[in-house]
């Protein structure tokens, strides 16, 4: 087996940013901060950053023609549906349920990167997955009680997984004309402009005084790290690995999500959901024993 490399490294630190960001969202919006609100303001922020770093580094936001439709279309599916339906997954039922659906993503990845025709993948990769998604099972299992929670919830949920996985493929290819940051600054403004226009009402009725510190701390770090920070080193990886074996690092959230629910919201963690903990592990080892094989993709003129 391989060293890990500095995109495994990168790769890891999303997720774990992700993780914590399942328990921050719940801790926000159980204390005071509307859905849409919150994901409005949030994303505008994260929007005015991008711009800015774009601006300093690139002096440039240049898009060719034929790659604008595709832009606004991945970010009306990846930015602003996959964050109205992951506020009111969290918000209908648990930080922990949430981050057990996004567990999805490895599969759903797959499959839209085949449909795509970007990846061509190995048997050795659908093992993994499959290894990787069984921990992914045990998890939920070994929640105590179940998994409880809204029906909508679930649902919202799993939509919210499905545009993830579809926003990571349909990026990839722009990846070689693009960087990171110049992708995220157009589609999280473009994002951000439809949820103020969506949350407008939310926004005007949010008591924005009444909002405690701490929600206040958690909304500064929801900014700063889920969105900005992993934007960059998620599509950089997704860069040099592809799209399907970094989405198997997003198979530790369940895990790693629990953890933190269980230190900041007081939730629990059975024996059975550290088994399946240590599966998703070894389905992310068993992934790098082989790479699946990018596709050519034509540059469009």
């Amino acid at each position: 087996m391989r060293r890990p490399e500095i995109a495994d490294l990168m790769l890891f630190a999303t997720v774990v940013i992700w993780s914590l960001n399942f328990t921050v969202t719940k801790y926000v919006l159980n204390h005071g901060f509307k859905p849409l609100a919150y994901g409005g303001v949030r994303f505008t922020a994260a929007a005015v950053l991008f711009v800015g770093v774009t601006w300093v580094r690139e002096h440039s936001f240049r898009l060719r023609r034929r790659d604008i439709p595709f832009i606004v279309g991945a970010a009306v599916v990846g930015i602003f549906l996959n964050q109205v339906t992951f506020v009111y997954a969290t918000k209908l039922t648990t930080a922990t349920t949430v981050a057990l659906i996004f567990g999805t993503l490895p599969i759903m990845t797959a499959l839209f990167a085949a449909a795509g025709r970007i990846e061509r993948l190995h048997s050795r990769f659908w093992v993994a997955a499959a290894v990787s998604f069984a921990g992914v099972c045990l998890v939920a299992l070994g929640a105590k009680g179940g998994i409880g929670g809204d029906l909508w919830g679930y649902l919202l949920a799993l939509v919210g997984a499905a545009t993830w996985s579809a926003y990571s493929v349909a990026i990839a290819p722009l990846m070689t004309r693009y960087t990171a940051s110049r992708i995220s600054a157009y589609a999280l403004s473009i994002g951000a402009v439809l949820l103020l226009i969506a949350g407008a009402p939310q926004l005007a009725s949010q008591d924005y005084a009444a909002l405690p510190t701490l929600v206040l701390v958690a909304y500064v770090f929801a900014v700063l790290g889920p969105l900005f920070l992993t934007n960059l080193l998620w599509f950089n990886s997704i860069e040099r690995v592809g799209p399907s074996r970094a989405s198997l690092y997003a198979n530790l959230q369940p895990f790693l999500g629990a953890i933190f629910a269980l230190l900041l919201l007081s939730e629990s963690m059975t024996p059975i959901q550290v088994a399946g903990g240590l599966l998703i592990a070894a389905g992310i080892l068993l992934s790098r024993g082989r790479e699946p094989v990018l596709v050519p993709q034509e540059t469009p003129q």
